[in-house]
């Protein structure tokens, strides 16, 4: 069984991996950059699992950016008929691609 840690970022909860390269809400800084997450849920080691009440104590997951994007866009469209109102606009969600290099029990 492989290392998995659940984290919190950005109010949602994501179960990564080390080497897995996730897509989380916006975080700051530049590919290449590397982060530290220090809301850790729960990690996972082979057959041992610690759950914190709510977060771990001491328990660390490191990563490095790997790119700044944006979200495909979402069109927002308000209409109500008869009376000639129509308003459209368009929405992209920033985001940050992620590569997990360590979790720190």
């Amino acid at each position: 069984m492989s290392n998995l840690a659940i984290i919190e970022a950005g109010s949602r909860q994501f179960t990564v991996g080390v080497g897995d390269v996730v897509t989380l809400p916006r975080l700051e800084g530049a590919a290449g950059d590397s982060v530290s997450f220090d809301r850790v849920l729960l990690v996972r080691a082979g057959t041992e699992t610690a759950t914190g009440r709510p977060y771990l104590d001491g328990a660390r997951v490191n990563g490095e950016i790997v790119e700044q994007g944006r979200d495909d866009k979402v069109v927002v469209f308000k209409f109500r008929r008869r009376t000639g109102y129509r308003r459209k606009n368009g929405h992209r969600q920033p985001h940050s691609v992620v590569r997990i290099t360590a979790i720190n029990a």
